[in-house]
């Protein structure tokens, strides 16, 4: 049975993000935790602390603060949607989130990566990338802990993820 779901995570962002990264929409797990990536087998966080040298701080607040200390923001594309369990194919009639006033208010992004292919589909149907014409993004190989038909190795996804690098220090 479909169930309708409402995206509770606020961004994660603040006037100095150079980078946002979109997901599409939080899977069960950590909705109820009210955490982005809050399922444990989630590549997510090891990707990010594996860029930024650093081991993963237990708090999410302190993975939170982690983000924004380094110029990376979180978003979903999907505001609210119908999905039957947690995968991003079950996702159906969707509602995307207000990018358009989100980068009014934070126009130092410089990089959106699209985290998997549902995120990336539904920005292009819903928003469309002439909003981002000032703006370089990329599709990414997804963090998410489903195996799919183009599963990538933990390693094959930290060195995609490696884009992140030169945006942070410049």
């Amino acid at each position: 049975m479909m169930t309708e779901l409402k995206n509770i995570l606020p961004p994660v962002i603040d006037l100095s993000t150079k980078v946002l990264i979109v997901g599409s929409m939080p899977g069960k797990q950590s909705l109820e935790k009210q955490q982005y990536y809050g399922n444990a087998r989630n590549h997510f966080w090891p990707i990010i602390t594996g860029i930024l040298g650093v081991e993963i701080p237990e708090n999410y607040s302190k993975r939170l603060q982690l983000l924004l200390e380094n110029h990376i923001g979180l978003w979903d594309t999907i505001e609210s949607c119908e999905r039957e369990g947690s995968l991003d194919a079950a996702i159906r009639n969707e509602k995307p989130n207000d990018f358009k006033t989100l980068f009014e208010r934070y126009p130092d992004i410089q990089l959106v990566l699209f985290n998997g292919s549902k995120a990336f589909q539904v920005f292009k149907k819903h928003i469309g990338f002439e909003i981002l014409s000032n703006r370089q993004y990329q599709k990414m190989p997804s963090t998410s802990p489903i195996p799919g038909k183009n599963i990538k190795s933990f390693e094959d996804k930290l060195k995609d993820w490696r884009v992140i690098q030169s945006y942070l220090t410049s």
